[in-house]
């Protein structure tokens, strides 16, 4: 990540201790009787059918897909990056939109789950403008169960933003987006810039 954004790291809860990793089969085998924990197994997705194909070589836990800048009255802002492998290949692309002031967004984002549970998936994002902090969020994405061949991604949609408007407001921003589970573990870092225009 760009020094620019090491600050941006999810809050921490004092006292909060992240349980024990499982494999998906000793979860899915965990107090099969309970009837609350088999509820609390089926909304993860697991026992509810065969796991989405991992290509050989692919480590990823957390894969995503496309993240979809959905504004009024505009053409959608799409970032695919389905055929990112490692996503190495991005710090060479630069992704960069314009949004006009006053308009109202929301953020979609669209990825998938491989290889074990994840907990406490969050996404993080920072907004900088001439150096200086301007917005800085945390939204809690959840918990998730490897994807399933019946339910091949998941998608996460966030609540609508207006974007600022004025003379202080248009201008340049750089900004970056980090998926972040209980773990630190940290998914991806996507740097990204845009413009706030009249």
């Amino acid at each position: 990540m760009s020094d620019e954004f090491k600050d941006l790291q999810p809050e921490s809860v004092p006292g909060f201790k992240v349980s024990e990793k499982r494999t998906i089969e000793e979860y899915a085998n965990l107090d099969a009787n309970d009837e609350s924990l088999n509820k609390w197994k089926l909304s993860l997705g697991l026992n509810t059918g065969d796991l989405l194909p991992v290509e050989n070589g692919d480590k990823r836990k957390v894969v995503i897909i496309s993240m979809t800048l959905k504004i009024q009255g505009e053409d959608p802002v799409i970032i695919n990056l389905e055929n990112e492998k490692d996503y190495s290949s991005l710090k060479d692309k630069k992704i960069s939109f314009k949004i006009k002031e006053k308009s109202i967004y929301k953020l979609i984002i669209k990825f998938k789950v491989q290889h074990e549970i994840i907990t406490g998936l969050k996404y993080l994002q920072g907004v900088k403008k001439a150096g200086i902090t301007v917005d800085k969020i945390e939204e809690p994405m959840g918990s998730y169960a490897p994807n399933t061949v019946d339910k091949p991604f998941y998608e996460k949609e966030f609540e609508e933003v207006e974007a600022p408007s004025g003379f202080l407001a248009r201008g340049s921003y750089s900004a970056v987006s980090k998926f972040i589970d209980d773990d630190k573990v940290a998914h991806l870092i996507l740097p990204w810039t845009f413009q706030i225009t009249k």
